[in-house]
């Protein structure tokens, strides 16, 4: 009888505990995160995900934006392997940095961009997470203290960023997300593959007076189509007329002539005409420390004051948000810029960098033809830099996924240092038969 009790009870409570169990999940809240919907993917990313997909052994991936060698394999520049050599040696700590960064990397940072003794007096510089944290905290910036001027912002009445059409695709979430409109102007012209620079000073003299334009200081991404020098004065005398502020992106320096400081031209440039520059710098390719995640801000303002106070926003707006910058990668560009022997190696490998991308360009026009090509090639040679805005289609992107197991982004962008001497035939090939129909 007992038993039979006690089973009777234990069921009883089981039943009871099932009862309340359903009752708590008829009145619980759905999961926190249900109505979260699925992100796009990355265009850049997806074409790497689909490269490691293929099991072609000619398989080429041209999408990224790292530079390669001529064996396809990931650059440790040489001098950058000897300053962590050192580095190691020392012995040194891991403490954490200031919140404005790293005080020996930002002065040779700052030379490298503006010049030897002509860094501008009321600068306000804070070290970086690379080129894109120096754009969104430009972006941060102007959100917080962009102008008081409801013509110069955009209709929504948040602070106008002007981007050349095209731009590098990370461009307007950095600057939307940092609360920031984002607008466009006139750059690239499809029909001759090449500037439209009369489009370009049209669409900057009609911009809203105080708007900020941004500026690919050398090697456009994703064009690779570049103003000359002229160009580059008409550009200023506009963009001073119409009272616009200039912000530059300079990601690429050293990889359009293999020389830093002519890179470096059309920002000295603007600061010889007197404008006022915000320059975001990187050092993910000319230094190869892509995962170190190295770059600069910097802001002209004119005197110590203004500046003291513009470097104290930058902090506060960096706290919350990475709180200090990372170490190791702005030691390793102290080191090289800071010792004559090693910066003289560091020019060096630049050069080659940019000369072998160079080559390449050549050496695929070249191909093209020996393939058969009778398309016009030559805006491939005439455009600088780390990429080429090729002209092929989307859907000849396409079949030269599926086809040939050749993968670039859709809008037909090419990433030269994707291209070596062994792959340039096959790639050619490739290239002929998806664009001889016209695609």
């Amino acid at each position: 009888m007992a038993s039979r009790i006690a089973a009777a009870a234990a069921s009883l409570v089981r039943s009871s505990r099932r009862g309340l169990a359903a009752a708590a999940a008829a009145t619980a809240p759905p999961p926190r995160w249900s109505s979260v919907p699925q992100g796009p993917p990355d265009a850049i990313l997806g074409v790497t995900q689909a490269f490691g997909r293929d099991p072609s052994p000619r398989k080429i991936n041209l999408g990224v934006g790292a530079y390669r060698d001529d064996d396809g394999a990931p650059y440790v520049l040489p001098s950058v392997r000897e300053a962590e050599a050192r580095i190691i040696e020392r012995g040194l700590n891991m403490e954490y940095l200031p919140v404005a960064g790293h005080a020996g990397f930002l002065s040779k940072a700052m030379t490298l961009a503006y010049g030897e003794g002509a860094v501008p007096e009321g600068l306000a510089s804070v070290q970086t997470l690379s080129g894109t944290g120096a754009c969104r905290l430009a972006g941060d910036l102007l959100a917080r203290f962009g102008s008081d001027d409801k013509a110069a912002n955009g209709a929504d009445g948040r602070p106008l960023v002007l981007l050349p059409n095209p731009s590098w695709a990370n461009h307007g979430a950095i600057f939307r997300d940092a609360g920031c409109a984002v607008g466009s102007y006139t750059y690239y012209e499809p029909s001759t593959k090449s500037l439209n620079l009369e489009g370009m000073l049209r669409d900057l003299r009609a911009a809203p007076r105080g708007a900020t334009v941004l500026l690919h200081a050398c090697a456009h991404n994703p064009t690779g189509v570049d103003p000359d020098a002229e160009a580059w004065a008409e550009i200023s005398a506009a963009v001073a007329e119409a009272g616009l502020h200039p912000l530059f992106d300079m990601a690429y320096q050293g990889f359009t002539s293999g020389d830093p400081a002519v890179d470096a031209a059309a920002v000295r440039r603007f600061v010889a005409d007197g404008h006022a520059v915000v320059l975001a710098q990187s050092f993910s390719k000319n230094f190869g420390l892509y995962g170190h995640r190295v770059g600069a801000l910097s802001v002209m303002t004119g005197d110590a004051t203004a500046a003291a106070a513009v470097l104290s926003q930058l902090c506060i707006l960096g706290r919350p948000s990475y709180s200090n910058p990372p170490i190791h990668g702005v030691r390793l560009v102290d080191e090289v810029l800071g010792d004559a022997a090693l910066a003289a190696q560091w020019r060096a490998e630049v050069a080659g960098m940019a000369s072998r991308i160079a080559g390449m360009r050549s050496a695929l026009v070249a191909a093209l033809a020996d393939v058969g090509s009778t398309a016009d090639w030559r805006h491939v040679t005439d455009q600088n830099g780390m990429f080429c805005y090729s002209g092929m289609s989307a859907d000849a992107v396409s079949r030269l996924a599926a086809e040939w197991s050749v993968y670039l982004t859709s809008n037909g962008r090419i990433s030269m240092a994707g291209v070596t001497s062994k792959n340039v035939g096959y790639l050619a090939e490739a290239m002929h038969a998806v664009t001889k129909d016209g695609q």
